[in-house]
């Protein structure tokens, strides 16, 4: 199924395999994506357990990807405050792209339109990417040096 416009949302950190997989899905069921970043101070919200890379660093990266998918003029890409993003307003998007990980993010979002008599936005789950040990591939694995952005062990 294709939509007008799609939204999907992440941190972005350490760009990787799984990243990539959520943007291709996004941009395969989406005519135009909405990329919510997240900025520095909501990343720091997160209380993940390192340190993230700053929003030039990643909108970067991001904006590299983007550029290499030849999708830059169907993107937008807007700082993201909390984990709603526009997605609680009238006629933003259709849809959401997400992942297993965050799916429970997007049913939360849909209870919210409820309450405001929006309608429900199509949620479209995709499976985490898993590294060679069948782990799925996070920024917090690569950043404690197991696996690498492709997912490729580095350590026994």
């Amino acid at each position: 199924m294709r939509f007008a416009t799609v939204a999907v949302g992440g941190t972005f950190d350490e760009f990787h395999k799984g990243h990539r997989a959520l943007l291709q899905k996004a941009f395969g069921v989406g005519e135009h994506v909405l990329i919510g970043l997240c900025s520095d101070d909501f990343a720091r919200n997160l209380r993940k357990s390192h340190r993230i890379a700053g929003y030039d660093e990643r909108l970067g990266n991001l904006e590299q990807f983007l550029l290499k998918m030849n999708v830059l003029d169907r993107t937008e890409i807007i700082p993201l405050n909390d984990p709603y993003g526009v997605t609680l307003a009238r006629g933003c998007v259709e849809a959401i792209v997400v992942s297993h990980e965050t799916e429970i993010r997007a049913y939360e979002i849909n209870e919210k339109r409820k309450v405001k008599g929006l309608p429900p936005l199509n949620v479209i789950v995709i499976k985490m990417v898993p590294a060679e040990d069948k782990v799925p591939i996070s920024t917090t694995r690569i950043r404690r040096g197991e696996i690498n952005h492709e997912g490729h062990l580095l350590k026994l």
